[in-house]
C-alpha cells in the first residue's frame, strides 16, 4: 500500500470502492472491506491504514466486533457515528448468517451453532437463551433467559421454563456462551444441565440439547454439546 496518500490518490485499482466493482467483495481485504464503511481518514493516515490499525489493535474482524461502540468510538479517526456503522455492519452479518437457518430443522448442534454462534460469539457476558422449537423441530422463537458475568451465567429452572410453556413448545434447546471462548462446561453448567433436564421430563417438554457456545479450536467445532458428550439423552 502506498501510505501518506488520500484513498482518492490511491492508484485506481488499490481504492477499495473500485475494487469492489469491477472484482467483487471476495477480492478485497478486510482493512479494505472496514475502509468502506469507516469512509474517510485522517490527515497524513489514510482510511485503510486507520482501518488496518483497528485490525492491529483488537487482534482482527472477530474481536473488533465484540468491542463496545463506546470503546471503538474512542479510538483516534473513528467517533460515534463511524463506531455506529461498524456495529450496524457486524450485526447485519450475523443476522444473515442466521436467517439462512430458519427453515432447517434445529435438532442437530451444527444448526444451532449456525443459528446462534456468530450473534453470541460477539458477546462480552454470558447470555443464556432458550431455543424453542415445535413438534417438525422448526425454530418458534428464541429468548433470553438471563445475562451473568464475564464467567457466570445466572438462571432459575423456572425462567428457563417459563417461554417454552407460553409459546407451547413442543422441545426446546438450551444454549449459552462462553466469552472465553472455551465452550468447555463448568460444574455450574453440569449442575444447571441436571437440574433442566429433570425439570423437562416433569413437565413432559423435550429438552433436546444444552450447547456451550465458543470458538474453533484445532479440530473441534465451535461449542459444547451435552448430548453428544452422552450427559442428556
Amino acid at each position: 500500500m502506498l501510505r501518506n496518500l488520500t484513498v482518492h490518490e490511491l492508484p485506481a485499482q488499490d481504492k477499495p470502492r473500485e475494487k469492489l466493482l469491477q472484482r467483487g467483495p471476495g477480492s478485497l481485504t478486510d482493512a479494505e472491506l472496514l475502509a468502506i464503511l469507516l469512509r474517510t481518514g485522517l490527515p497524513g493516515c489514510n482510511v485503510i491504514e486507520i482501518a488496518q490499525q483497528l485490525l492491529d489493535k483488537y487482534g482482527g474482524l472477530a474481536y473488533l466486533a465484540r468491542c463496545p461502540v463506546a470503546e471503538i468510538s474512542s479510538v483516534k479517526g473513528i467517533g460515534p457515528a463511524k463506531a455506529l456503522h461498524l456495529a450496524a455492519a457486524f450485526c447485519l452479518g450475523t443476522r444473515v448468517s442466521a436467517a439462512q437457518t430458519l427453515t432447517d430443522p434445529l435438532n442437530e448442534p451444527a444448526a444451532i451453532h449456525r443459528l446462534l454462534g456468530p450473534e453470541m460469539l460477539l458477546l462480552d457476558r454470558e447470555c443464556l437463551r432458550t431455543v424453542l422449537l415445535d413438534t417438525r423441530f422448526r425454530l418458534i422463537a428464541v429468548r433470553e433467559v438471563s445475562q451473568g458475568s464475564l464467567n457466570e451465567s445466572l438462571a432459575h429452572p423456572r425462567e428457563i421454563f417459563k417461554p417454552a410453556i407460553t409459546h407451547s413448545a413442543h422441545s426446546f434447546v438450551l444454549v449459552h456462551n462462553h466469552p472465553s471462548g472455551d465452550p468447555s462446561p463448568s460444574e455450574a453448567d453440569l449442575r444447571l444441565t441436571r437440574r433442566v433436564a429433570e425439570g423437562a421430563r416433569f413437565l413432559q417438554i423435550q429438552m433436546l440439547d444444552h450447547l456451550i457456545l465458543g470458538r474453533p479450536f484445532q479440530n473441534r467445532p465451535g461449542y459444547f454439546s451435552f448430548k453428544e458428550a452422552g450427559i442428556i439423552g
